[in-house]
């Protein structure tokens, strides 16, 4: 997924690092502060609900606009991830390349 994520947006100009599960990515937030994370809600070691509630609970990246990335499309978890968590977009997997695009453009514009 990262690697097809990294395809898309590398095709629109954005710079991608990717991280395997919510322990490398905080780490890598933590060395080198996006403009932008991509959050899978489902990874192995750590939740992206956790990795979210970290992120936002860090006075240094609170700021940084979160998109979930994730397979749970149920409503539910939209109106969790959106309305309740506050995240700034939420794409469903499988997606196409137009609307993450749009995800991604969307959120920066607004930030």
């Amino acid at each position: 997924m990262i690697e097809l994520i990294r395809l898309i947006l590398g095709r629109r100009g954005f710079e991608v690092e990717g991280a395997i599960g919510g322990r490398a990515g905080l780490r890598a937030i933590r060395e080198h502060p996006p403009d932008l994370v991509l959050l899978d809600l489902m990874m192995p070691d750590m939740d992206g609900w956790e990795v979210y509630r970290q992120i936002r609970a860090s006075d240094e990246f609170k700021e940084i606009p979160v998109i979930a990335v994730t397979a749970k499309a149920q409503n539910i978890d939209r109106v969790l991830g959106l309305h309740i968590a506050g995240m700034d977009d939420f794409v469903t997997k499988p997606f196409g390349a137009k609307d993450l695009i749009a995800s991604v453009e969307r959120v920066l514009d607004d930030s």
